[in-house]
């Protein structure tokens, strides 16, 4: 009677253990910190489909002029497992840069090896690059190939319900733009910082215009046109002055 009654509770006892463990389960996978799950159960991916793909249609990013939005952008990185932010906001689309880190499970888009473009092992050899031991890099640079914080090099590379939380993020902040592309591409990020930039200093960004169309139609279009980063265009010579 004695050992029936010890199964008894033993049995209940484990039924009450794996039920809480299922229910923190269930209650982790529709928290703000976990992109992992992708069930359709969870809050963040009830909505209809909140971010756009690359675009077969030349026009799609054609845009008539882009501004930086300090707002969004702060609002994108206080996300759960994005470190940093940038995002522009045009005519028609907006657009997200980002880059990763530890905060939230399921950023990437597949488990396995990671897919992050970065080697962080020179942290523990007090050094910038691991390969040759030097010290210095790129200061113009947001994104860097070592010691820095993660970037993924296709879009694909990201977690969709990631994409889906930072889309309506966005449209919700902005709900006229037709589409919200996002990228984690070191490129992109290191192109796209020039542009906040000029946003920065006050400089007038309607010249940039086609520059930043080149980008985005390169990074989110089809477009074999290869962006030159704003930093590496060649300046116009002043012309010299005439005598009278």
């Amino acid at each position: 009677m004695f050992a029936r009654r010890s199964c008894a509770l033993i049995g209940v006892s484990f039924m009450l253990v794996l039920l809480s463990a299922c229910n923190y389960k269930s209650y982790f996978q529709k928290s703000h910190n976990d992109y992992a799950s992708r069930s359709a159960n969870d809050p963040k991916m009830t909505h209809i489909r909140s971010y756009g793909f690359t675009s077969a249609d030349p026009k799609q990013h054609e845009n008539r002029y882009f501004e930086y939005s300090s707002k969004l952008s702060n609002k994108v990185a206080s996300l759960p497992g994005i470190n940093s932010a940038l995002v522009f906001l045009t005519d028609k689309n907006a657009y997200v840069g980002i880059m990763t880190d530890w905060t939230a499970t399921g950023t990437e888009a597949r488990g396995g090896v990671r897919t992050h473009e970065q080697d962080n092992s020179g942290t523990t050899e007090g050094v910038y690059n691991v390969s040759n031991g030097s010290s210095k890099w790129d200061n113009r640079q947001v994104a860097t190939p070592y010691n820095s914080f993660f970037t993924h090099k296709d879009y694909t590379d990201l977690s969709s319900e990631l994409r889906q939380v930072i889309g309506d993020t966005v449209r919700g902040a902005t709900p006229r733009a037709q589409e919200v592309h996002i990228s984690a591409n070191r490129e992109f990020l290191n192109q796209a910082i020039e542009f906040a930039k000029a946003a920065w200093l006050k400089k007038p960004l309607a010249p940039l215009t086609d520059d930043f169309n080149t980008l985005v139609q390169y990074t989110f279009g089809k477009s074999e046109k290869v962006p030159l980063p704003l930093y590496l265009k060649a300046t116009p010579s002043p012309e010299p002055s005439r005598k009278p």
